[in-house]
């Protein structure tokens, strides 16, 4: 299991995305997102750094994605952003048997829910989802770029309150994993940070999660 400590940076959530981006840089934790879940059936792998970082109210997640294609077509929260080139952010919440994931596309439309599983699952509502702030250094508008070398960059401050947490009283750590897709791409991929070790393309198995520490 994959472990990440998750520094705090105070107000982090306030920042326009620039010095946003700069702080995380400076301070936030690194990895990347550089598992190749199913290579068999789908070998492609792009470049996909993730930094995340917290502060007294907010998780926040920093996307940085270099690779083939880009697709955006879901332009409705809820839609099916995984067909798009779209980023990922699952995690448990503590003590409920439950999880949250929270599916961005390049251009900033989120899915975001509550789950037991795949199938059995409740959509935030509107209101919760305008808490959930978000970046992405492309305009917004529908793009679908086939076979060309693309860089973007997204970042999303999830409330801790969404994830059944108190931001003043952090538990010593949550189970969690990110992801990188794109169904519907010209190079289709699934690429995960702690390996997801099932026969097919399956990112709700909080089994596999890693752990965030605070």
């Amino acid at each position: 299991m994959k472990i990440l400590s998750v520094p705090f940076i105070d107000g982090l959530e306030k920042y326009e995305f620039n010095a946003m981006a700069l702080k995380m840089e400076a301070e936030a934790a690194k990895t990347y997102i550089d598992t190749v879940c199913w290579p068999g059936e789908y070998p492609y792998m792009p470049d996909v750094a993730v930094s995340i970082a917290r502060s007294a109210s907010h998780i926040v997640i920093w996307y940085r994605v270099n690779g083939l294609d880009l697709r955006a077509k879901a332009m409705e929260d809820n839609g099916p952003v995984w067909e798009d080139s779209c980023c990922e952010f699952f995690v448990g919440i503590p003590g409920g048997g439950t999880y949250c994931n929270f599916e961005m596309n390049c251009i900033g439309t989120l899915l975001a829910s509550k789950r037991k599983s795949r199938t059995d699952f409740k959509f935030f509502s509107q209101e919760q989802m305008k808490q959930v702030i978000r970046h992405s250094t492309l305009d917004r508008k529908e793009y679908d770029i086939q076979g060309e070398l693309v860089s973007w960059q997204t970042a999303i401050c999830i409330p801790f309150s969404m994830i059944g947490i108190d931001g003043g009283h952090l538990p010593d750590s949550i189970r969690a994993n990110f992801y990188k897709c794109g169904d519907m791409t010209a190079h289709p991929h699934f690429l995960s940070w702690n390996p997801v070790e099932v026969s097919a393309p399956d990112f709700h198995r909080p089994e596999f999660f890693g752990k965030l520490a605070f």
